[in-house]
């Protein structure tokens, strides 16, 4: 199970994996024992009923990049116990490539709220956004960013070209659309990355490149295996940062956590590959421990919430998002990356902060159908 390789992240010597682990266990404990009531107690049902909406996985087990699609399945099944616990009605509608089905469904028999899951097909990723605007066109509300947010979220060259117009920091950066490669002006190394995938797809050790030959090989490669545009950004070497954003219904920015790159100490370079998240047998894996709650400054706490804040507001993100930081030596905060559809799973760090904001994984789920549901459409 992925949720068993979730645990075992970065299981090592390391004080601060021990910290990570022990919250994400104590986080366990509070979604398994406390927030599943007596069975002798009976659960306050929802006025609503939700269509908790996702997209099949159409890679093969054996492709390189099949985890990160697959692990759909395994978070709609939490999510579903997790709103049953909470008295929330619910069915599930797995969506294929044909759209007849589910067109079908929405028009006969309307959902009150679609969960939106869908993630796009790993081989037609547009699809992400396509889903969000079929909701928005027949009127159905759901949960999560709207198709304007998804579709800029998704290309990362777009993304940060919207962050640069609102005075939010990011590496310097260009995108290549064929193999006519320009001459790099950003000084090395940079970092060369699909600008239309998420969850570290097509990063490994060999996305940081210090030479233009060898960013000519990179960009031909990622042209080939997923397309255009690549994105050429600036590497910026320093402290990684991530922090979650939910609505409350007011905006919050959650405690945000901070990536220890042990994998330093073996001659690597300090990223989160596809490895480093899905691998556990991998070195990556395991030289890349989370720290939950970041160690901060109080002044560089304040900065962070507020560049995370800005960037949320900049891409027009609804309900729940994630941002990605890089800290440089002298406390320059970039944002590296925006996702506007950030993983849900219980142990993931959106989840794993939720207590900064006195919530529960459960609660939160209700509470987002919920404001759903009163949005509408």
């Amino acid at each position: 199970m992925l949720f068993l390789k979730r645990l075992r992240k970065g299981w090592d010597s390391s004080f601060y994996t021990l910290l990570f682990l022990l919250h994400i266990l104590s986080n366990l404990y509070t979604f398994f024992m406390n927030e599943i009531p007596p069975t002798n107690v009976v659960v306050p049902q929802s006025p609503f009923k939700v269509m908790i909406l996702h997209n099949i996985p159409v890679l093969p087990l054996d492709h390189p990049d099949a985890d990160s699609e697959h692990e759909v399945i395994e978070t709609v099944e939490i999510i579903e116990n997790a709103l049953a616990e909470q008295g929330v009605r619910f069915e599930r509608f797995g969506l294929a490539r044909d759209l007849a089905p589910l067109i079908q469904r929405l028009n006969s028999d309307p959902p009150d709220i679609v969960f939106n899951m869908f993630e796009g097909f790993a081989d037609f990723t547009e699809t992400e956004v396509h889903l969000a605007g079929l909701l928005e066109w027949m009127k159905i509300p759901f949960t999560g960013s709207k198709s304007q947010a998804l579709a800029v979220g998704r290309n990362k060259a777009l993304a940060k070209a919207v962050l640069q117009s609102y005075g939010v920091c990011t590496p310097g950066f260009f995108w290549v659309n064929d193999e006519n490669v320009p001459e790099n002006n950003l000084g090395w190394p940079v970092i060369v990355k699909p600008a239309t995938q998420d969850a570290s797809i097509g990063v490994d050790q060999g996305s940081v490149v210090t030479c233009q030959n060898d960013l000519v090989e990179r960009v031909k490669l990622l042209l080939k295996n997923y397309g255009p545009p690549v994105l050429v950004e600036q590497f910026i070497d320093g402290r990684e940062l991530t922090a979650a954003v939910i609505e409350d219904p007011e905006i919050t920015v959650l405690a945000p956590s901070e990536i220890h790159f042990t994998i330093r100490n073996k001659g690597l370079w300090p990223i989160i590959s596809y490895d480093a998240k899905w691998k556990p047998e991998s070195l990556e894996f395991e030289g890349t421990p989370y720290e939950y709650p970041a160690k901060l400054t109080p002044d560089l706490m304040v900065r962070v919430k507020d560049t995370v804040k800005r960037a949320y507001l900049a891409l027009g993100i609804r309900d729940y998002g994630r941002i990605d930081m890089r800290v440089s030596s002298d406390d320059t905060i970039y944002v590296i990356e925006v996702n506007p559809n950030p993983d849900l799973h219980i142990v993931t760090g959106l989840a794993i902060s939720l207590d900064s904001a006195n919530q529960t994984y459960g609660v939160f789920l209700e509470n987002l159908v919920t404001r759903a549901w009163k949005r509408g459409p």
